[in-house]
């Protein structure tokens, strides 16, 4: 039997989508999550996806503050080499990826922060409006987080 993943769906739109999955799949364009509270299950198209964050748990720390940015960490570590993603909706992620390339429809990336909550998170290429790997993901997360303490 299939393991089950905990995993949040951010849709396109904003809406938000908690349950687990047996049958996720990167390179396949559907996948179906069970509903954490209980209801039918749902057919989601990855397409209709922002990002969907595979997590150790639905609820996380409230009052746990995430780090933005980079941890002052290595370029390049196991999970890949740094990169920063800016969404549509002006959400910014920040961690390694060992699969980015803008040909595809999306990638895998580990968060920066190994305290979090996401394991790791598949990121749809098409909602996204900006990505950078290397000294350049740092170089952007560094801006984009001057812009917000502006």
């Amino acid at each position: 039997m299939p393991e089950s993943n905990k995993v949040v769906a951010h849709l396109l739109g904003g809406k938000i989508l908690k349950g687990t999955t047996q049958d996720f799949f990167p390179n396949r364009p559907i996948f179906h999550l069970l509903p954490a509270d209980g209801s039918p299950a749902v057919e989601l198209r990855a397409r209709q996806c922002k990002a969907v964050f595979f997590v150790k748990d639905f609820e996380g720390n409230r009052e746990r503050r995430d780090v933005r940015g980079f941890v002052a960490g290595p370029a390049e570590t196991a999970q890949g080499k740094k990169i920063a993603v800016r969404f549509k909706d002006g959400e910014l992620l920040c961690g390694y990826s060992l699969s980015y390339s803008p040909e595809r429809d999306g990638f895998f990336m580990f968060p920066s922060d190994a305290s979090s909550n996401n394991l790791r998170v598949y990121v749809v290429t098409s909602s996204t409006a900006e990505v950078k790997a290397g000294p350049a993901a740092e170089a952007m997360a560094q801006r984009a987080l001057g812009e917000r303490a502006a």
